[in-house]
């Protein structure tokens, strides 16, 4: 019976039949895997028809669809993560290279919403402008310096302020992080210069602090031996180390008066 399907009125093979049974067979096959989309776990789907959305209760695994006339879209409600490199100037106008990484997700009772007014390209549409725009608002309220040293401070005020600007949109920021926060070759040589001069200068005081700890030290030593090297102490140290015999030659008057023995 098929056989005689691909047949012409001569019996002969019809080729054209066969093109035609096999191009109607792949469209069935087509349309048959069309007619369904899966919704994976982390996901919300939105059924689209003619650009509208008709259906926004779809549920993970597999949803029916019409062919060729509905569409199913869906959207991640997973923590995201994008990075981006932006450039500012700091409150002392010098220029400041960062390169971020923020942690969203989207909230799922406002991606309905976020699909309508943005569609799914919301995120070079409507995050990444924000998050540049909060740096440069961020940064500007800082000194090159206090950007080093307050670092923390920086990336949790960046968080808050580009939470307030896209909280509105359904989107949740988790973390803002400064993977990398650069500088002018100018301003970083300026820097490394201070660094190493604060080193030096704290390495002369140190200096300073052990001789002048040494200089009190051999004061008090010296202080102390005056006062315990008594007269009386001398002249007793003095015969309890002597030979008692007188040196031969002597051109004063008095021999004993060379070791401070006599007079008063």
């Amino acid at each position: 019976m098929l056989k005689k399907l691909y047949l012409d009125r001569n019996g002969n093979l019809d080729f054209r039949k066969i093109v035609s049974f096999v191009l109607i067979g792949l469209f069935l096959i087509i349309t048959l895997f069309s007619s369904f989309q899966t919704i994976n776990s982390g996901e919300i789907g939105l059924k689209i028809r003619f650009g509208k959305v008709v259906d926004t209760n779809l549920k993970e695994g597999f949803n029916l669809k019409i062919p060729y006339i509905e569409n199913i879209v869906t959207m991640s409600i997973k923590v995201q993560k994008t990075e981006m490199a932006t450039s500012s100037a700091s409150k002392d106008l010098q220029d400041v290279s960062t390169t971020l990484a923020v942690n969203y997700r989207v909230n799922s009772d406002e991606a309905v919403n976020l699909y309508k007014t943005i569609g799914s390209d919301y995120v070079s549409i409507i995050l990444q402008p924000a998050i540049q725009e909060s740096v440069k608002s961020v940064i500007s309220k800082y000194n090159a310096e206090e950007l080093i040293t307050k670092r923390n401070e920086v990336s949790d005020l960046a968080l808050t302020t580009l939470q307030e600007k896209v909280q509105k949109y359904g989107i949740i920021i988790d973390e803002f992080n400064i993977i990398n926060l650069n500088f002018s070759e100018e301003y970083s040589n300026a820097i490394e210069a201070k660094q190493v001069a604060e080193q030096q200068l704290e390495k002369a005081k140190l200096e300073a602090e052990a001789k002048l700890v040494e200089a009190n030290a051999t004061k008090q030593a010296n202080d102390l031996l005056r006062q315990t090297l008594t007269k009386d102490v001398l002249i007793k140290q003095f015969i309890e180390k002597w030979n008692g015999v007188l040196p031969e030659n002597y051109a004063g008057e008095d021999i004993l008066s060379i070791f401070n023995l006599g007079g008063n």
